[in-house]
């Protein structure tokens, strides 16, 4: 494609604004991006009727009520329906799998950045009414990172030196804001053996987690001493020159591969690798893969000179608030300061439990509760329930309703809103509920009564392992929800 503008204005502007060295770098960052959206959009097509329907645990119109578009701006201010919601996340979903297979690529420049635009639109207008199924630090992590990939342009141009140092200073919050967390949070992570608990209580273990749970103790202290330094001098050597640059980001790769492999968080380690990218000379990273230079790059038009230069100043205001969390002593950990969810501050596991507490939902069929009655478990997709059931990979899939649960396991506090209306659906067998959860005891009836139950899990020994075939074993603990039956209003104690 021709340069719009005279090729001596072309050079000087790919002299200041551009640099061709990070198209690879680019190309899998924006492509990688995509494909979380992807999986982001189908996370909320298949889960947003039981969760956020007009019949769902905390419906979307009952937050609408109460809650103006300044504070939550969303396209479904205008309207809401439950049909509505569905396009808005299969039209997400659409656009992102053609943004994943290279359409804005072939499109000319504005085009590209406006579905870029409408991507993030799109999924904004579904966080801000997501309530506390979409409280999550990668949703807003997501949302930076689509809003920064608006103006990244496409392979009509070169990358935009401006938005590559943008990317960094992203990654660099989400990764010292982590260890900042860390380090003046729990004691555990400044004696390093934080981790003999941490793949056992950790929200979502993966299959692996067992294992590295096992691992020598000694082991453990070198992984925290080694996360110390991935999140508090790797992100710093992001702003050096390269190569070291490019070896920083690679690290921060490494490290997150590895809590990949040891647990279920999303899609958040896979947005932390994509954004460790664009620090990767692309030049070199093309020579070592053997691919060809990077395709014709035309100088950037002036019109998007300008809104690349609009963009980096807003986010250089908007990081005021950041930084100033950074330097505090009463660190915030993921929190946005502005409802469009840009410049935000990040953070995990700023504590760690020493114990699981699971909640665990039982129903029976009898009419009459005896001492003798028999209960049976709920089993979901992903949090732990049967102790024989080795823990599934799910991530970068999103199980709100299993997180949650996670939560609830901490403190009943967090499962005001929701797990009310969560049993009463279970008490009618919604549909659109039951299909969140693995297993239903009661697929043709629905339960006379429920209750939910608090157990002390904690991983088998390598020993009762070969003994029971267990991942898990389990302690009751006390009542969490004592049992209740459906009557006219809904559920009460029975």
């Amino acid at each position: 494609m021709q340069a719009e503008g005279t090729p001596a204005q072309g050079a000087v502007a790919m002299e200041w604004f551009t640099s061709s060295d990070y198209w690879l770098s680019r190309l899998v960052f924006q492509r990688g991006l995509a494909a979380v959206y992807l999986i982001a959009f189908l996370v909320a097509a298949r889960q947003g009727r039981a969760l956020l329907g007009e019949r769902g645990l905390t419906p979307v119109p009952r937050f609408l009520d109460r809650v103006p578009f300044r504070r939550s701006p969303s396209l479904f201010h205008l309207h809401y329906s439950d049909r509505f919601f569905a396009c808005c996340a299969w039209l997400g979903a659409a656009l992102s799998a053609a943004l994943l297979v290279g359409a804005a690529d072939r499109a000319p420049l504005a085009v590209a950045m406006v579905a870029w635009l409408a991507l993030w639109l799109l999924y904004l207008s579904i966080v801000n009414v997501g309530q506390v199924w979409y409280g999550f630090g990668w949703e807003s992590l997501l949302l930076e990172s689509g809003f920064l990939a608006v103006f990244l342009g496409n392979e009509h141009t070169a990358p935009p030196v401006l938005i590559l140092w943008l990317t960094r200073w992203l990654l660099f919050r989400v990764e010292f804001g982590a260890g900042l967390i860390k380090i003046r949070g729990d004691r555990c992570w400044r004696d390093l053996t934080c981790l003999y608990y941490h793949h056992e209580t950790q929200p979502m273990p993966g299959p692996l987690s067992w294992y590295f749970h096992h691992l020598p103790k000694p082991l453990h202290r070198v992984e925290v001493a080694a996360n110390h330094v991935a999140q508090l001098i790797v992100p710093v050597v992001l702003f050096t020159p390269q190569p070291v640059a490019s070896v920083a980001a690679g690290i921060v790769v490494v490290t997150q591969l590895w809590l990949v492999a040891s647990g279920n968080f999303s899609w958040l380690n896979w947005l932390t690798i994509l954004l460790a990218l664009p620090a990767v000379d692309g030049r070199r990273a093309a020579e070592v893969l053997g691919l060809s230079g990077p395709p014709d790059l035309a100088a950037p038009p002036v019109w998007y000179e300008v809104v690349v230069l609009a963009a980096t100043a807003l986010v250089l205001v908007l990081s005021y608030w950041p930084v100033r969390n950074l330097l505090s002593g009463r660190q915030l950990m993921n929190f946005s300061f502005n409802p469009v969810h840009l410049v935000n501050t990040y953070g995990a596991f700023g504590s760690v439990n020493r114990s699981r507490q699971e909640v665990v939902i039982q129903g029976t069929d009898d009419a009459v509760l005896t001492p003798d009655t028999v209960w049976q478990d709920y089993e979901f997709r992903g949090k732990p329930g049967d102790v024989r059931r080795l823990p599934r990979q799910y991530a970068p899939y999103h199980l709100r309703l299993d997180w949650m649960m996670w939560f609830a396991g901490l403190s009943p506090g967090y499962a005001g809103s929701w797990f009310t209306p969560l049993i009463g659906k279970l008490l009618v067998n919604d549909r659109a509920t039951v299909k969140l959860l693995r297993a239903n005891p009661f697929p043709e009836t629905p339960p006379t009564h429920l209750r939910a139950r608090l157990y002390l899990y904690r991983f088998t020994t390598r020993a009762e392992r070969r003994a029971t075939g267990a991942w898990w074993h389990r302690t009751p603990l006390s009542e969490f929800l004592p049992p209740v039956r459906l009557e006219d209003h809904g559920p009460s104690r029975g």
